[in-house]
């Protein structure tokens, strides 16, 4: 990445979700290019401890507990929108207040947004495809969303959140960035998210059964944490305007058998696999064509899943040792 102009490093950064998996990785970045970063999140699924080794008296970082379905005045220079719970478990729990965080909160950053004329970054999802019939997925493809199963309060509420932005920069000219996030993973996810590598780590290092959901022959891409920050910080960077959808992720495929197997490994676990009921609308493959990512962005991944994968499971190795016995 170019260095940043003393223009870009004094700006004012207003992160939603920052306390979370994503957004506290994607504060430390800002914070380390010397913004000011304000974080608004409503704890739902983020914790403030993603965030402790900012408050040391002189820290830039300021946060808000709030919720993006309720608005808020700040003056701001960019936004980035990453409010949302990303885990079936978490977004299913409740999903009416999922969809309202999607759309409402859309709404909100937007409004935000045109009153700092500023420009705003909205995280969609690859769960915007569906069950996909097209492999690997572009951004053309328009998806195969069930709209009423159990997934959709956040597949389509993504997917109306996205209409949002782009509704709003064709009637206001609101600078809008979009990605639509694969698979993402890495130190900060929650112990029982869900979310596949989280579970077959935190399963073999505590010695049960690797649950694998179906024959375990469906495909995941799976993005490094640093690499998808790499990309947003990019993508919010670029001068050249891109009101359009741009995929970020790692489009290295592997089947879930193949992640268990692989972290049974790494983990030197002695645990085995069962085998249950695929999920209502799981999708069976997923992987990202990064053409137009890599064409308008030069965005790489650079971290291989065997090497995202260590660093991972150091993390939860450190995680598990303050679990009490």
């Amino acid at each position: 990445m170019s260095a940043l102009t003393p223009h870009q490093e004094s700006r004012h950064v207003l992160v939603t979700g920052g306390a979370g998996f994503l957004g506290s990785h994607l504060v430390d970045r800002l914070m380390a290019r010397g913004n000011k970063v304000t974080v608004i999140d409503n704890l739902l699924t983020g914790t403030t401890g993603n965030l402790i080794h900012h408050h040391n008296g002189t820290s830039k970082l300021n946060f808000i507990e709030h919720d993006v379905t309720e608005s808020i005045d700040l003056e701001v220079d960019q936004i980035y929108n990453l409010a949302c719970p990303a885990a079936p478990i978490h977004y299913q729990a409740d999903p009416i207040r999922t969809f309202k965080t999607s759309v409402f909160g859309a709404i909100n950053m937007l409004e935000l947004a045109l009153k700092n004329k500023a420009r705003i970054f909205q995280a969609s999802t690859s769960e915007v495809y569906g069950d996909p019939l097209v492999h690997p997925q572009d951004e053309s493809y328009w998806g195969n969303v069930n709209s009423f199963g159990t997934r959709a309060c956040y597949d389509e509420g993504k997917r109306g959140a996205e209409t949002l932005f782009f509704d709003y920069h064709r009637k206001y000219g609101i600078d809008i960035r979009l990605a639509r996030i694969f698979n993402t993973y890495g130190p900060r996810m929650f112990k029982e998210d869900g979310r596949v590598v989280s579970n077959f780590i935190v399963q073999a290092l505590r010695g049960e059964s690797l649950t694998v959901h179906g024959d375990g022959l469906q495909t995941r891409s799976f993005c490094y944490v640093d690499d998808l920050v790499d990309g947003i910080l990019s993508l919010m960077d670029s001068e050249v305007s891109l009101p359009i959808p741009i995929n970020l992720g790692n489009s290295s495929e592997c089947t879930i058998a193949a992640l268990a197997k692989l972290v049974l490994q790494k983990t030197k676990s002695k645990s085995e696999l069962i085998f249950l009921d695929l999920p209502i609308d799981d999708p069976k493959q997923r992987k990202p064509n990064l053409d137009l990512a890599q064409e308008l962005l030069a965005y790489q991944p650079r971290v291989s899943l065997s090497e995202g994968l260590d660093r991972t499971i150091a993390y939860f190795q450190r995680v598990l040792a303050h679990e009490p016995n």
